[in-house]
């Protein structure tokens, strides 16, 4: 399984599924995160954390621990 966190930088992936539960999946999907959505990596911070994607047209900056949730192709 592949995650967004492991996605190389400049690459463009497509969502396959977002794992967790409740809220925290809920606030992911609300951010426009959702199945079959392509996500562009744009750039990560120097330590890893966030990660700065493009999805639906807007940039985004998602924390390393939710970007691990999302699994990607």
């Amino acid at each position: 399984m592949n995650t967004l966190k492991e996605t190389a930088i400049g690459s463009t992936v497509t969502i396959v599924k977002v794992h967790g539960e409740g809220a925290v999946r809920r606030r992911i999907m609300d951010m426009g995160m959702t199945k079959g959505t392509e996500v562009y990596v744009r750039k990560v911070a120097p330590l890893g954390d966030p990660i700065e994607v493009t999805v639906r047209g807007y940039e985004l900056s998602i924390r390393k621990a939710d970007a691990e949730m999302i699994e990607v192709r």
